[in-house]
């Protein structure tokens, strides 16, 4: 009964905490709102999740994140010392192609939204087995040390996480 109620109730507890984040300031009717988007949006959008995710190493999640967040800042030092230091045409940007351990969509879904959130890099397309994500690289001289950065920092951890 209560799993019909709130079938994905981390979801829920993460969708109240960004609707407050989004606000940028704490009141009873916001609060009251995120609460309410945290219980809907997941009860409506239940059917279209087949199974429940499964977190297998849920702590893991602080570390994934904050190491994220780290890339991003640093990215974002490269990227504008890229645009605003070397002209277009010394860029080598380029497409590399990521093979995937990675078996769940969530965890798909979620390492490509880290590379594309991640500047410099954007997700372009999945293979159609799922077993290749396809990246474009605004600079990189050696695609396969993109390829071994992304595995080691990202995907390992969201194994741990996901599967």
């Amino acid at each position: 009964m209560m799993a019909r109620l709130l079938p994905h109730p981390v979801l829920s507890v993460v969708i109240a905490l960004v609707w407050s984040l989004l606000l940028n300031e704490i009141s009873a009717g916001g609060v009251v709102l995120g609460i309410a988007l945290g219980l809907l949006m997941p009860w409506y959008t239940a059917r279209f999740w087949p199974d429940r995710v499964r977190l297998k190493a849920p702590f893991t999640i602080a570390e994934y994140v904050l190491i994220v967040l780290w890339d991003i800042v640093v990215s974002n030092v490269q990227v504008a010392g890229l645009i605003l230091f070397r002209r277009g045409e010394s860029l080598r940007s380029r497409y590399v192609t990521v093979p995937l351990e990675l078996k769940t969509p969530e965890a798909i879904v979620v390492f490509a939204g880290t590379i594309t959130m991640t500047p410099g890099t954007v997700s372009a397309d999945i293979s159609a087995d799922g077993r290749s994500l396809l990246v474009h690289c605004l600079e990189t001289s050696d695609p396969d040390e993109v390829v071994a950065t992304v595995k080691s920092r990202y995907e390992r951890r969201l194994k741990r996480i996901f599967e």
